[in-house]
């Protein structure tokens, strides 16, 4: 039983020809010991004091702000009152605005540009196109939104800790700028879409007066003229008017056998035979004077343009709710400490990978001779 024992262990210890066995790949290790352990004590000493002679220190600044944050409750009582214009002045029920989109115009060709032409850094990054200034500028900066706390964070490393925090504030100006001059929140998407036709409406609501008084009209003349009816019927073309435009807001988003197409669809059907039925009956009532028609279509525009002023405040007002729209929790401050190259991690990770390669070394020379030893001893 023994005999057999023992024979088999160095069967199983043995290994093929040519090839190093386990005890001599741990000798080669043990005689090595010296260079395994000076290679890579030198090679961390080494690495030390090239960060530390010949790699300029990176400061990193950072600012965090709050972005804007859209007011709903106005909205909610403006798309109310509003009605049949909802869907045009961008009533979706929903902030369009996110902190992705202000992550995106902080990384926009826009705020890049004035960024490199306000601190001239294509000639700091030795460079004369301005796509490669804008590389170098995205790689040196970083923009993050914290879901937990709900603030965008601008970092911004750079060799002057100075800079670094100038550059950092800058992108904050520059998103407050360009917010100023885009409709990014709700608010602003309707307070540009009212601006536009309150505009509008304000010229034909001019022409409309301009035509009014042209046709002989004077204020003594509509005590004789049906005063009531024009402007009940300036009213029923307002209301039609807005009953079209939420057709067409509906057909944006829905088919035309959809109940909501076809219930506005009714709904504007009748508003327009009741227009149909007063302009027949005046018809039918003679030739009166020209004035009476000018001074209809002067109280719709009118009304019309009642209606934008109104709407146009209420969104203005939610503008203003949201404050300076940027407000800065941490403006960027010249770093104190660099945060860049990390010495002492470089060296460790050095030294770790100098000694795996030294020992993967030792390894292989020990393998090839072996192989030469047992071609010699075939030989």
């Amino acid at each position: 039983m023994s005999e057999t024992a023992n024979s088999a262990m160095p069967a199983t210890l043995a290994s093929a020809p040519g090839t190093a066995s386990v005890q001599d790949l741990l000798g080669a290790i043990r005689r090595n010991i010296p260079l395994l352990v000076g290679g890579p004590v030198v090679a961390a000493v080494l690495s030390f004091g090239y960060t530390t002679y010949f790699v300029a220190p990176v400061f990193t600044a950072r600012t965090t702000f709050l972005p804007p944050q859209s007011q709903q409750s106005g909205n909610s009582a403006a798309m109310a009152s509003l009605g049949a214009l909802a869907t045009l002045a961008g009533g979706s029920g929903a902030a369009r605005s996110s902190a992705d989109q202000y992550l995106a115009l902080m990384q926009s060709n826009n705020v890049s540009d004035r960024i490199i032409e306000h601190f001239k850094l294509m000639q700091g990054f030795g460079t004369s196109l301005k796509v490669d200034a804008r590389m170098a500028l995205a790689a040196m900066a970083r923009m993050s939104y914290g879901k937990k706390d709900g603030l965008i964070t601008v970092e911004v490393d750079h060799t002057d800790p100075k800079l670094a925090a100038d550059i950092a504030n800058q992108y904050v100006d520059e998103l407050r700028r360009i917010t100023t001059t885009l409709a990014v929140t709700e608010a602003q998407q309707r307070r540009s879409f009212f601006e536009q036709m309150l505009k509008q409406s304000r010229d034909r609501l001019t022409g409309a007066q301009q035509a009014l008084l042209a046709s002989g009209f004077n204020p003594g003349a509509l005590k004789a003229e049906p005063k009531a009816a024009a402007d009940a019927y300036a009213r029923l073309k307002a209301e039609a008017t807005g009953a079209e435009v939420r057709l067409q807001g509906l057909r944006g988003s829905l088919t035309d056998s959809a109940p909501e197409v076809i219930q506005q669809q009714s709904t504007l059907n009748a508003l327009r035979a009741q227009l149909s039925r007063l302009e027949q009956a005046e018809g039918r009532g003679g030739d009166g004077p020209d004035y009476i028609s000018k001074y209809r279509e002067f109280k719709y525009q009118e009304a019309l343009f009642d209606m934008y002023a109104r709407q146009f405040e209420v969104a203005r007002l939610d503008e203003s709710r949201e404050g300076g729209l940027i407000q800065v929790v941490d403006p960027a401050t010249p770093p104190e400490r660099k945060s860049k190259p990390l010495r002492a991690a470089i060296a460790i990770k050095t030294a770790t990978a100098s000694a795996a390669a030294l020992v993967l070394l030792v390894l292989i020379r020990q393998v090839r001779r072996s192989r030469k030893q047992a071609a010699l001893g075939g030989h």
